[in-house]
Formats: structure tokens, sequence, C-alpha cells
């Protein structure tokens, strides 16, 4: 029961925050000026902080259920954790802070860090899944990570076009082709979940002795999360009509 509740979360939060980190990488091909930005920023607008639970959760069960993963994921790979929190920082900073002055320097700096952060993140997972997939390190695993990278772009690109109107829908949907943007996305949200199961497999998941006690209150929580989700993608389902408050 362990090991499903770790991939609930992992895969979960994969899918879910890989469509808005996609989205940040896309930016600059999706908006061509600051107003267009602004509306692209407001199709992750809703769910970026949601999303970014799942990750919350995912290191929570690490932490209490699988100590030994932790250490040997985690610490193991302290440069690339710490690159990806920085990123990680950096891109909500900018998506938070790029609206508070209506400044064109103000909102070009922070545009730039919601896509550094964004290629930051994308970078630093692809990093830790050359590291468990592959086994390679270093320089040669920043090469192999642009492969999940590029998932993620493609991904977040899928997400936009689902999201987004007229010129900027069509822009987001290049590579949807005939094949219908709903169908697309179904197809990239699949890659990410093949790639966190085989990852999965390869991980020494083995349980730690605090499960009989946190299972049931992770079990208990988890209908909560799951309807909190649902709650917001039923709300914010239509497509994004003008700026958000981002």
């Amino acid at each position: 029961m362990e090991i499903f509740i770790l991939g609930f979360f992992a895969i979960g939060y994969l899918v879910l925050a890989g469509a808005d980190i996609g989205v940040g990488m896309a930016l600059p091909y999706l908006g061509r000026s600051a107003g267009e930005r602004r509306e692209v920023i407001a199709a992750i607008a809703p769910f970026f902080l949601g999303n970014e639970v799942w990750l919350v959760a995912t290191a929570g069960v690490l932490a209490g259920l699988f100590p030994r993963l932790e250490g040997e994921l985690l610490h193991g790979n302290h440069t690339v954790v710490v690159t990806l929190l920085l990123a990680w920082v950096v891109r909500d900073m900018g998506l938070w802070l790029r609206g508070r002055v209506p400044g064109a320097r103000w909102q070009a700096f922070w545009d730039g860090a919601i896509v550094a952060g964004s290629w930051g993140l994308a970078l630093s997972w692809g990093a830790l899944l050359a590291h468990v997939l592959l086994g390679i390190e270093g320089p040669v695993a920043l090469l192999a990570a642009l492969v999940p990278a590029a998932l993620f772009a493609t991904h977040g690109l899928t997400f936009a076009a689902l999201r987004l109107r007229g010129g900027l829908r069509a822009r987001a949907a290049v590579l949807a082709g005939g094949a219908g943007e709903g169908r697309t996305y179904a197809l990239t949200s699949a890659a990410l979940v093949v790639v966190a199961v085989v990852a999965g497999l390869r991980l020494p998941l083995e349980p730690g002795t605090s499960g009989p006690l946190l299972v049931p209150v992770v079990l208990t929580l988890i209908p909560f999360l799951v309807a909190a989700q649902a709650w917001v993608w039923w709300t914010f389902r239509h497509r994004v009509s003008g700026p958000s408050y981002l």
C-alpha cells in the first residue's frame, strides 16, 4: 500500500504540475507581448499552487514511509535537489510579482524569472530521472535531462491549447495536428505516467516501520485532496478570456 500511495502522489505531481512547468518553459513562444504573456500565465494561475501540494505530499510520504529512499534519492543528489528548490522559488516569485508593478522592464524581468525557473525545474527533474533510470550524474546527466524537459514543454503546450483562445490557442496547438487537443494532452500525460512508473520500478522501494501509523492518515486525506483538485478544475474549466489576478 505504501508504494501505491507514493506512486499516486508522484504521478499526480508530474502530470498536473508538469503542465504549468511546461507552460512557463514555452512562455516566450506563446506570448509575444506583455499582454499575451499575462494571458498565457492566466491559463495556469488557478492551478499551480494546488499542483504544488502534490509535491509537498510526495516529499512527506517519502520522508515518512520510505526514509531509506529519501536518503539515497535526495541527499545523494544534493546539488540537483537544491537547484530544483531554487528554481521552484524563482518561478513562483515571477508568477506572483510580475503583475505587481505596471512597468515594462519590471514585467519583462519577472517573465524571464518564470521562464528560467520553469526550465530549472524541468531540467532538475530530468537530471533526477536520468540518475534513477540510467545511473548517470554530472554533465552527462544534463544532456539526458533534456529529454524529460522536452516532454514537460510538450505537455505544457498541450495544456495551454486546452486553456487559451484565438491566436494563442492556435500557437499552443502546433503539436496537436489533427489529433485534437484533448487527445494530445492525454498522450503527453500518459508519457509522463510511463516515465514515472519505469523510474519507480528502478527505485529501492522498501517501506520503513511507520507505515501502520501513517498509511491510514494518508488514506483519509487523499479523498479531500482529490475533491479539492476536482473542484478547482471544474470551477476554472472554461478557456481563459483575459488576464488573471497574477
